[in-house]
This record gives C-alpha cells, structure tokens and sequence, in this order.
C-alpha cells in the first residue's frame, strides 16, 4: 500500500508527487496520458513557485527558458496609457524576480526527470481511474490500462490532479461553484523571427478595446502568445483552425513573420469546487478551481494547493499532528482561490469592457486615480492573504503572508535561506529573548521547530530583506510555517505564549 496517489501528472500532480517523495512518503502517480503534451499552456509563474523549484533543485536545468515577466501597458479604448502592471524593484522579496514567463512542454520534462529520480515514488502512465472506493484507513482505486485491463490501486490518501474534466471529482459528486465569468477567447501561441521581433511591442500589452480585447504576452526567447476575445456572431471553431488564427493575429505580423506553434479556442471560466476534500481524498490544481488567464496564476494555483497539503500530510505521518490539520487544508486553498479570483476576474472585466462610454469612462478613472500619470503597480500587490485554518487567532500582521526570504551567510558564501533551514521555524530580530517552558521544549522537538536569531549575533542576510520586512510589520519575532507563509508575528513574551498554544492545538496534538 502506498502512502499516497496523486492521479494526474501535469505540474500539480508533478509537484506533489516529487514534495511527498522528497519527505520519503510512499508515492505513486498515475496519468491517463503516454507522455507530455508538447504545447504551451500556463506561461507565467512567480516567485512562490520558484522557491518550490528551488526546494526541488531544478534551478539550473530550467534556467535556459525561464524569463522575467516584462511590464504588462494597458491601453484604453482610444489607445492611450491607461495602467501598467509590473514588478518591484530589487532586492526581491524571494531572491527571484517575482514575476516570470517559462516554456510548459519544457519545464514539464525537468519535472518528470527529477520526480522519476526520487527512490520513494513511482509513475505509472497511461492508466485511469474508472472506479474508488474509501474504507476508514484507506482508499482503493480502480484502474484501467491502454488496453482495458483492470487493476487495483491502494493508498492512504489520493490527491486528485486530474485536470478540469476530474474524473475523481466527478465520482465524489463535487459540483463546481460558478463565480460569473464565462467568456470565449482565441490563444494563439507563435513563435516570432527576427523581422516579426522588430514590429511587435517590446512590452506585454493588454488591449483594453471595446471592439476586441485582447491580451500579448512576451514569453522566453521568442515565444509570443496573443489572447483575442471572440465576438458574438464568430465561429470559435473556425477561429481555432490555423486560417482563422491568422485572420486576427494579421493585425501584429504576417505570416512570413512567424510559425503558429498553438491556437485553440476557450471558454474562460472562474470556478471553484464546492468541496475540496472527500474524507482521504483531496482535490487540487484544474480540479478544484479554473480561472481567467488574466494575471497568469492558474498553474501558479495548483501548485500553492500541492505544497499547502503535503507539509499537513507529512506531520500526519510524522505522528506529529492529528488528521485534523488535513481539513485545513481545503479552508486556506477555496477561501484563497475564491479571493484571488474574483480579483483576477475584476481585472478581466477591466479589461473586457464592451461598451464604448463605459470603457471611456474606466479610462478616465484609473488616469485620474494616478494624477493623470501612470503609475505601475506590482502583480504580487493582487495576491490576498490565506484566512482561518492553520494560522494564530490574534490578530497581529502579516499573518497569512508568504514570509520573505534572503540570502544569508551559510560559512563563506552567501545561500538562499531555503537551503540552509526549512520547516517550522521562530525568526527573531537581534535583542528579542523568549524561554520556552517544557511543555513548548517537547513540541518543539516533536515538530522540529527551529528557533533563529536574526541581525547582530545571528544569521546575517546580505540585503535586509527580513529585517525590514520584520521592521515594516511591527514584529520582534515570527513564526513561520513549513510551506513559508506566515503563522503569526509577535512582540512580546505574551504573544509568543498565545501563538505557540494555538500551533499545539491546531496540531491536536499530545506532549
């Protein structure tokens, strides 16, 4: 038996896999699929994410097509600059560039080699899931082969990845909750020459038009993808034929300027299940949520659920927190999903806009916000805070962020601070002083906690990224969970008291 399936293989089901072999928990992954499908999909990623490629040490071997995201202009009805989306300037709050474009089929081939070398976890391709059944202590899937054959599966737990069409979610009954964004679209992928390079914007543009909107996304080397909304009366399927594609995307290149490697016609949803887990099945990826492409987050959000969970199920099998923490996993990833998405599904209204006054009228405003200048915001600025589950009942700052991370002295170099500590961890600023008593002594050896003292006599970090990031939020320590979002921040005896309570009883756990 294993400790856990994941069913599905794309970078979801890639991730948790090669999390949960890393922690060396029996795991096995099955795919309905031979092998990867060779076009572009998701084409942007973050910071977070890279810190989980980071975890999984493939920094290198990705390094060749993965880029940063370059500013995104908007440009209004009457084509003037009306917003700009872009990225804060250095030091970076994760030591990456927060933003980035990378190539799919690529990167997924990275994944896969790097998963296959983990001792623990197995692959099994072309299988489906046709059937499951769930007793108290286990879940068993039935399979079957390319060629019909059945078999059994047997897991403690299964984590479903299976893209948007679940069969998993689809055989627990979970319904879909429709959050009122339903547009069709056209996504051409192209990869540009030299003299198509020297026409098209040398930015990322959204088209804010009444007419047609329509997104362009600069991807590594000389990949360029358009989004091109679908007017009423037009034909998606022919719009998806390779002669359609070029009927819209003659407005930026001719066709000697370029080799379409994808076109594909889509509806854009904004979807969320209403469940997430199914007593020892959790639902993660594309089948727990879908949302507009509009800030790049969809794969983004899988992967944040596959490393939300896995750290849970590991202190599960650690013995170090009762199955009670599992259920926290669905109330921080639907309530995050939800928010994020309803932020990206404004940002697409902006963008969609269809009447001609009221797009005039969305111009006048965002220039008038600004002064009548733009002024770029950060895409991290769209990201909300996990709310309720594993995190402190007080009320203090920042809690629920994604906690910063710096380079920090390891010996005689400088190293990112993932790969010098990991796990629950308290951060201290120089001068802070707390004494565990003994019942925290023992829970602190059965979680591992780390206590790290930062500044003068402690860890010292090459760009202040914590120490201001502490100083920003008012706090003399923060305790700072597994998967790097923040537990609680602290700045006192008291406070430290508090929330070191909370994190015993969330992990329900006896000293």
């Amino acid at each position: 038996m294993h400790d856990v399936v994941v069913v599905g293989y794309g970078p979801t089901g890639a991730i948790a896999a090669g999390l949960l072999g890393l922690r060396g928990l029996s795991t096995c992954v099955i795919d309905s699929q031979a092998s990867i499908y060779d076009k572009p999909r998701a084409i942007a990623l973050d910071h977070e994410i890279m810190r989980v490629f980071q975890q999984l040490n493939i920094l290198e071997e990705i390094k060749d097509f993965v880029e940063p995201f370059t500013d995104s202009h908007f440009f209004g009805a009457q084509g003037d600059w009306i917003k700009c989306m872009s990225t804060v300037a250095p030091p970076y709050p994760q030591t990456f560039v927060p933003s980035l474009v990378f190539s799919q089929p690529l990167l997924e081939r990275v994944l896969r080699e790097r998963i296959e070398s983990i001792d623990c976890v197995s692959v099994e391709l072309e299988k489906k899931v046709v059937g499951l059944h769930q007793s108290t202590d286990h879940v068993t899937l039935q399979v079957q082969d390319n060629k019909g054959y059945p078999s059994n599966i047997d897991a403690k737990y299964v984590i479903a990845c299976d893209g948007a069409t679940s069969t998993i979610r689809g055989l627990l009954g979970i319904e879909l909750e429709d959050l009122g964004f339903d547009e069709p679209w056209l996504v051409i992928d192209v990869l540009v020459n030299e003299k198509g390079l020297k026409r098209i914007p040398k930015v990322s543009v959204q088209y804010c038009e009444p007419s047609r909107p329509s997104s362009y996304v600069m991807g590594p080397k000389n990949h360029r993808r358009w989004e091109i909304s679908i007017n009423e009366g037009e034909d998606p399927q022919y719009l998806a034929t390779e002669e359609g594609a070029w009927s819209l995307l003659s407005r930026w290149l001719e066709r000697d300027e370029a080799v379409i490697w994808r076109q594909a016609s889509y509806r854009f949803h904004a979807l969320v299940a209403k469940e997430w887990q199914s007593n020892r099945i959790f639902i993660a990826g594309d089948a727990a949520h879908q949302q507009p492409p509009f800030l790049g987050q969809g794969m983004c959000q899988g992967i944040r659920d596959a490393c939300n969970l896995v750290w849970k199920m590991d202190a599960v099998f650690k013995n170090q927190a009762s199955e009670k923490i599992l259920s926290t996993y669905a109330i921080e990833r639907k309530a995050h999903v939800t928010e994020l998405t309803q932020r990206i599904k404004s940002i697409g209204k902006l963008i969609g806009e269809r009447d001609p006054q009221k797009a005039m009228e969305r111009d006048r405003q965002l220039l008038e916000s600004c002064g009548g200048k733009v002024i770029p915001t950060p895409r991290q600025d769209v990201q909300p805070a996990i709310t309720g589950g594993c995190l402190s009942t007080d009320t203090c700052a920042a809690k629920g962020t994604l906690f910063p991370q710096a380079w920090i002295k390891d010996g005689e170099k400088w190293a990112r601070m993932d790969d010098v500590f990991s796990g629950w961890r308290v951060q201290y600023r120089s001068g802070f002083n707390f004494t565990l008593n003994p019942i925290q002594i023992e829970f602190e050896k059965k979680i591992s906690l780390k206590q790290l003292t930062w500044g003068e006599g402690g860890i010292e970090e090459k760009e202040n990224v914590v120490n201001d990031w502490m100083i920003r939020n008012g706090c003399k320590a923060v305790i700072v969970r597994p998967d790097h979002y923040v537990f609680a921040t602290c700045n006192d005896a008291s406070s430290m008291n508090r929330a070191l309570s909370d994190l015993m009883n969330q992990y329900n756990t006896n000293i």
